[in-house]
């Protein structure tokens, strides 16, 4: 698998078409699949009857290579109960995050049976033979000639409905016997794409009432809509003049309604933190920059990853919208990376993945806009491959990270039809039906002069446009502990809490994407674009606000914010910080077939409409700083050490007061050069107590000590004892002491 860095930097724009960059190595998978195939599961039953009908020949092209993951027999109920312990309020181990290397090496598969797949699969010839980060998957590239012989399956050509050829095993396939005892599954067989982005919809001018609609009627119990749209924003729109002479909503008024202003106002503006966005389109950094220049915004460095690309992917509306929507929520992050990839199984899951191993670069929030019906994953990655996918995104949520994934646009029927139109059938989306995801409904709001919310409701857009805000009860997963009280069924439920989605008015954007946006000559780049693909990053934005608003004040971060939302909402904080969404429904039955499908409908506390309801992201903050513990307090002494230039390294004692992950750093100060910093590796301890850890020298450095005690000249090192975050971020350090090495 490959991963290569395509830009950097908070000026410049895509390397022309072609330039190799910088190469990662593999990662593991993580979410969304092309295909992955358990044992003794009918192969060919699992494509749509359009794509069997275009089958042909069993493949020609046996030389031809497929990318496959095959997940492993790791410890993920370990791994799971782990991370609920870390994401829980009230729990002993509520903050104590731990790296991917240490939960790796704890849940992951075992040496033995990690050193047994590697070499049969090299022995068998295939290349980029690698265990992934996670200890859950391992990464193989084989000839077609090779797989078909090992899975014992022909791989047939076929067409999707759009023409795009793929492949995928026209029998069983089993897993060979001597990986049987490791390997639960294998992913990549079938190359369809599966997971997309969610249905995004441009504003038709004309189209929509010029107010937001009420209720019409009630069918079979569940309330039918004109439609929640309305063309002509309200609220007191900012920017210039180009933007609010159209009719979308502009960042003042999406920020101030859901309390990021009041954040900004105080410099909470995202400084120090990351997050991550996943991508299968591409976009210009041009536009970007237009964007937040119209709106006097900074522009944070933006890191471009192509997974498994030799090239930048095509600019496109998706990226561009998260991209704008995170920069107008987080301005000042210090990075936002963008992960690209086809939307195959095995590319799009490596590209979820990707962020836990991009070693020093691991983000605090990661955003998905994507996703697939439930069904056609399950029948796609099978029940080994969905088990391992949850065990990484548990991982994620183990080592702190909050991710976030848009829950659809297509109400309560997630399932579409070959020509993308939504099944009559109640059915909801993933990965945001995971219960290691904040899944993120859609909303519409209306606005004051001071752009305050006086009304919200669902977004549903039927009759106008068969779109809403995807909701409903999994059929994959059970009740996650933090739904109990508030989901009667045994089932999750999603979404989790929503925010503004609706197309119109939608989200003024900055987009020249051809075709996506930018549709004739004279075509304006400013449009409007709305969906749960804006609320995630929007959402996911504001919450690494409250990350650093927490990090300020010496607190962990959120990481799996939802069993903190829950909790809040039971709580007497609840109206300050959640806003309740009891209007408005997205059953698009009436729209599909003439007659609701019986889900979802809104009203007070939770629903499946709208989860909890919005959330405004001050009071979040405000409230998380009580509930989210603090960075363990740390201490530093220097034992005695003689001769630390002939021993290449320098000692230096760190307690901790609780749980943390500890490690020094040095600055070696040599005359009137610039101090030179060294860093020790960091050491977790598990609990209260103290490590002697060693800041080994650099032979650099140490040559310039070597000098200067040959000539009898001082040097001044400055110890510093630090704790990390479980991503290597500093988040707290002690006071400086001083070792003096004289010659």
């Amino acid at each position: 698998m490959n991963i290569e860095r395509r830009r950097s930097g908070r000026n410049r724009e895509w390397p022309p078409r072609g330039v190799v960059r910088r190469a990662m190595p593999s990662v593991a998978a993580t979410v969304v699949a092309s295909v992955a195939l358990a044992c003794a599961v009918p192969a060919l039953a699992l494509l749509a009857p359009a794509a069997r009908a275009a089958a042909r020949h069993p493949v020609r092209r046996a030389e031809a290579t497929v990318s496959l993951v095959l997940p492993l027999r790791a410890n993920v109920a370990g791994l799971e109960r782990f991370a609920r312990d870390v994401s829980t309020p009230g729990s002993s181990l509520y903050g104590q995050f731990e790296p991917v290397s240490v939960l790796a090496r704890r849940f992951g598969v075992s040496q033995a049976q990690r050193a047994r797949v590697l070499t049969y699969l090299r022995g068998v010839g295939a290349t980029g033979v690698r265990i992934d980060v996670t200890g859950l998957f391992a990464d193989a590239t084989l000839r077609v000639s090779t797989a078909q012989r090992l899975f014992a399956t022909r791989l047939g050509d076929f067409h999707a409905a759009d023409s795009t050829p793929f492949l995928a095993p026209v029998r069983t396939v089993r897993i060979p016997g001597p990986l049987s005892r490791a390997v639960t599954g294998v992913i990549g067989l079938d190359t369809r794409a599966l997971f997309g982005s969610p249905r995004r919809q441009l504003l038709t001018h004309g189209a929509w009432p010029r107010e937001p609609a009420r209720p019409a009627a009630r069918i079979g119990g569940v309330s039918s809509y004109a439609g929640s749209g309305y063309a002509q924003r309200t609220g007191t729109a900012a920017g210039c003049s180009a933007a609010t002479s159209q009719s979308g909503f502009t960042p003042n008024q999406y920020l101030t309604a859901y309390g990021y202003s009041s954040l900004h106002a105080a410099g909470i503006d995202g400084q120090g933190e990351r997050v991550a966005l996943i991508e299968i389109d591409g976009f210009r950094y041009s536009d970007l920059r237009h964007f937040a220049q119209c709106f006097r915004l900074a522009t944070p460095a933006i890191n471009g990853y192509g997974v498994g690309l030799r090239h930048p992917l095509p600019p496109g509306a998706e990226s561009t919208l998260d991209l704008e929507v995170l920069d107008a929520a987080a301005p000042d992050l210090k990075a936002i990376d963008v992960y690209e990839s086809r939307p195959s199984a095995v590319d799009v899951l490596h590209s979820l993945t990707a962020p836990l191993r991009n070693a020093g670069s691991q983000p605090d929030v990661i955003s998905a806009s994507l996703g697939s019906c439930e069904s056609a994953t399950l029948d796609t990655i099978g029940s080994s491959g969905l088990r391992t996918v949850e065990g990484a995104l548990a991982l994620a949520a183990a080592t702190g990270i909050s991710v976030f994934a848009s829950s659809g646009d297509d109400g309560s029927s997630a399932c579409l039809t070959p020509g993308g139109r939504p099944l009559p059938e109640l059915a909801v989306s993933y990965p945001a039906s995971s219960p290691w995801v904040t899944g993120v409904g859609g909303t519409n709001v209306a606005l004051d002069a001071a752009n305050q919310i006086t009304a919200q409701q669902v977004w549903n857009d039927a009759p106008l446009v068969t779109a809403a805000g995807g909701g409903g009860q999994s059929a994959l997963f059970g009740r996650p502990w933090y739904q109990n009280g508030f989901v009667s069924g045994p089932h999750r439920a999603v979404p989790d809490v929503s925010m503004l989605a609706d197309v119109a008015p939608g989200y003024e954007v900055y987009c020249t994407a051809p075709g996506d946006c930018n549709s004739g000559p004279n075509a304006s780049p400013w449009t409007q674009v709305g969906g749960t693909s804006a609320a995630a990053p929007l959402l996911a934005g504001g919450i690494a606000l409250v990350d650093q608003q927490l990090r300020v004040r010496g607190h962990q971060n959120v990481g799996l914010v939802n069993p903190l939302l829950y909790e809040i909402d039971s709580s007497p904080s609840a109206s300050t910080v959640i806003s309740d969404v009891t209007t408005g429904g997205n059953d698009l039955g009436v729209s599909i077939v003439g007659s609701p499908l019986g889900c979802c409908t809104a009203g007070p506390g939770y629903d499946e409409a709208s989860g909890l309801g919005s959330v405004n992201l001050a009071a979040l903050a405000s409230v998380a700083a009580g509930a989210v513990p603090k960075v363990a307090s740390v201490a530093l002494s220097l034992p005695a050490q003689r001769r630390p230039v002939a021993a290449g390294r320098i000692q230096a004692r760190v307690s901790c007061s609780s749980t943390c992950l500890a490690g020094a750093y040095a600055r070696i100060a040599i005359g009137s050069s610039p101090p030179a910093t060294q860093r020790s590796a960091t050491d977790l301890l598990e609990r209260a107590g103290s490590r002697t850890v060693a800041i080994d020298l650099d032979r650099r450095v140490l040559a310039r000590m070597r000098r200067a005690l040959a000539r009898h000249r001082r040097i001044v090192v400055t110890v510093y004892g630090a704790v990390y975050s479980a991503g290597g971020e500093m988040v707290a350090s002690t006071p400086a002491r001083t070792l003096r090495i004289a010659g």
